[in-house]
């Protein structure tokens, strides 16, 4: 898998300055569009549309300062549509305009070109499994939330902090489905997975899609008002477990399952909600997770 990432990575270097397809960038590195973006996103620290914006404006910017062709000219080439949008571009990533960074020589940002490299520490496997499972549903308190790729997400927090405690103890109460109690659901991100983009926050429990009138059916009279339901299609599902200091072996997980497990083994990610079950010790320090995310076999 990385060596595919890495051929599409060459493949984006030498089409800077004309328009690239993520369809086709996907065929070439053997897997869908989706898992792309995600893998890219998760191995990079960064999206994948923001990687290629990044190198143009870094390649732009070396011709800017050669002083060769004109501002417009070098606009066009890379993609923009006037010279105002690329002064803008440019500015937000070199800190400068173009004309004051030719006529002054300055010092400019740059992107350096990515590859990936898969490294193996210590001697200790990760603990996974991969299970199917029939539909079930997501029953929880909804918030749309912005995306942060590291650090706290200060909305999450504020979200979760302002839940009434014995709401959250009826939901926890409709919890018949692993994993059981109460979890944290993310659906509906963008496709690009940028910094700042919106997501569906649930602070819920996984339920049968029982009938209405079953005792634990996420309608029943136990589920507290406002609650949200979010029906799950079957699908393959691998689970990950992992046991350490907080937050950082759950930080860890999400860097090894991308760094380590997806090119390592025969499985993508497929559109649908990552559930992450966090049990913390009593003072805070140690954490026991287990991480849910949607997946499907390769195609080759």
């Amino acid at each position: 898998m990385l060596d595919r990432l890495n051929q599409t990575l060459e493949h984006i270097e030498h089409r800077l300055d004309r328009p690239l397809d993520v369809a086709e960038l996907a065929r070439l590195a053997a897997t869908s569009e989706y898992h792309l973006r995600r893998m890219f996103s998760a191995l990079a620290g960064m999206p994948l549309s923001e990687y290629v914006r990044r190198r143009r404006l870094t390649v732009a910017g070396a011709e800017v300062l050669a002083d060769r062709e004109s501002l417009l000219d070098i606009a066009v080439r890379y993609g923009y549509g006037s010279g105002e949008s690329f002064a803008r571009a440019f500015r937000s990533m070199h800190g400068v305009g173009p004309g004051e960074a030719r006529r002054t020589g300055a010092t400019l940002v740059s992107q350096p070109r990515l590859s990936f490299r898969l490294t193996v520490e210590g001697s200790s496997s990760m603990r996974y499994r991969v299970v199917d499972r029939p539909d079930f549903t997501v029953v929880g308190l909804k918030a749309r939330v912005p995306l942060v790729h590291a650090g706290p997400n200060q909305a999450i927090i504020d979200f979760v902090r302002g839940i009434d405690p014995q709401v959250s103890e009826r939901l926890e109460r409709l919890s018949d489905q692993e994993p059981r109690g109460i979890v944290a659901v993310c659906d509906d991100l963008d496709p690009s997975r940028a910094e700042g983009t919106e997501l569906d926050y649930y602070h819920g429990v996984i339920t049968s899609p029982d009938a209405p009138d079953a005792p634990d059916a996420p309608d029943a009279p136990d589920a507290p008002d406002g609650a949200t339901v979010l029906p799950v299609p079957a699908g393959t599902w691998a689970v990950f477990t992992t046991s350490g200091p907080a937050p950082r072996a759950i930080q860890e997980l999400w860097r090894d399952v991308y760094a380590q497990w997806f090119p390592s083994n025969p499985y993508r990610t497929r559109p649908g909600p990552e559930i992450l079950r966090t049990r913390l010790s009593p003072d805070g320090t140690e954490a026991d997770a287990e991480l849910w995310l949607p997946v499907e076999r390769e195609q080759h």
